[in-house]
């Protein structure tokens, strides 16, 4: 861990940059942002010794959740403090391989285990640190791509807005789980699950702030499923698709998306495109059921895996994996659009939480 006790004090708005270190990623990269025009300035690097591939924050915000492991996975906790992260306990083991995504729900860790096809549940104690042992909800089907869908792969699981709800994406069966989190703190509970186009891959959703919409996108066809959310039965009604990446023809190279990210006033989505290295933008201007794609940008690097907002909702921040590096951008606030604003060396780079 690099000593940045004093660089910290002050240092305000933190972001924390999660890594492969199976890619050469050296763990946890935290930088101080620049309030005005969203630039990072590394502050430490806490080397760790598996991968901090996911983030997530606790609903304080005082606690950093970490997830990773090529093969058998862990979820740690670091405190957040003025002189930087300081480990909450040891690594927990998840009961699942390959974690891909993790949540904070209620007073539970949820972690999507992608080698396995299953998602893990940890209590988490008073003071934030995760417990063992972990419960799981252990998927089951395939798909009829042979390589990608021979068995089920979790890749993101998520509260719904209302809190009653979680959702589990699942790749492999190419459906989405709406689970029901047991009080008890037992397993998820399937309550239904939703089937989209076979062979399409789906891989995260995400909400509209209004609600009752919900975006899927899919990393194994370039498109993006808009869909209705009833949070009073818990159901997923799938209602149309839109094209992504280069024009959602055959490309090459081939073309697969990782993430959409709702802006927070509703107004716009923004989709990343691996392959391509495009951050495809999509307007909400004719309703939340209806986005249309109004530009494309070059990611400013290779094999964009994530995207996050500054809280002022005036920077885009890109997590490119291959070409390690996190490139930010200044939003258009009217359109949308992106200009590119500035980059910062992470090799591996996963993913941004900001604090």
């Amino acid at each position: 861990m690099g000593g940045a006790g004093s660089m910290y004090r002050g240092a305000g708005q933190r972001a924390h940059i999660g890594s492969f270190a199976s890619g050469g990623g050296l763990g946890i990269t935290t930088a101080a942002v620049d309030p005005v025009t969203g630039a990072l300035t590394v502050l430490e690097v806490f080397e760790s010794a598996g991968d901090a591939s996911c983030l997530a924050l606790s609903a304080d915000r005082r606690v950093l959740y970490a997830a990773g492991g090529t093969d058998h996975g862990m979820a740690a906790a670091y405190r957040i403090t003025a002189d930087g992260l300081a480990p909450l306990g040891e690594p927990v083991p998840v009961a699942g391989l390959g974690p891909a995504h993790l949540s904070v729900v209620g007073h539970r860790l949820l972690i999507a285990n992608y080698t396995s096809g299953s998602v893990s549940s940890l209590p988490i104690a008073a003071d934030g640190r995760p417990q063992g042992p972990a419960v799981v909800l252990d998927h089951r089907g395939r798909g009829p791509d042979p390589e990608r869908q021979a068995g089920p792969h979790a890749h993101h699981v998520v509260p719904d807005p209302s809190g009653r709800w979680v959702l589990s994406v699942d790749l492999g069966t190419d459906s989405v789980r709406v689970c029901r989190p047991d009080p008890a703190g037992g397993p998820l509970r399937v309550q239904a699950e939703t089937p989209l186009r076979a062979g399409s891959g789906p891989r995260e959703v995400a909400f509209h702030p209004r609600g009752d919409v919900a975006y899927v996108i899919h990393e194994l066809e370039p498109q993006l499923t808009v869909c209705r959310w009833d949070a009073d039965s818990g159901r997923l009604y799938p209602m149309g698709e839109v094209a992504l990446g280069s024009g959602g023809v055959a490309a090459d190279p081939r073309e697969y998306p990782s993430v959409a990210l709702v802006s927070a006033d509703g107004r716009f989505i923004w989709a990343a495109v691996r392959g391509s290295n495009l951050i495809t933008i999509l307007s909400l201007s004719d309703g939340p059921e209806k986005p249309r794609i109004t530009d494309m940008a070059d990611c400013g690097g290779q094999w964009p895996r994530h995207l996050a907002a500054g809280p002022s909702g005036r920077h885009l921040y890109v997590s490119n994996e291959w070409s390690g590096d996190v490139t930010w951008f200044d939003i258009d606030s009217e359109t949308g659009r992106l200009r590119p604003a500035g980059r910062l060396d992470v090799p591996a780079a996963a993913c941004v939480v900001l604090v």
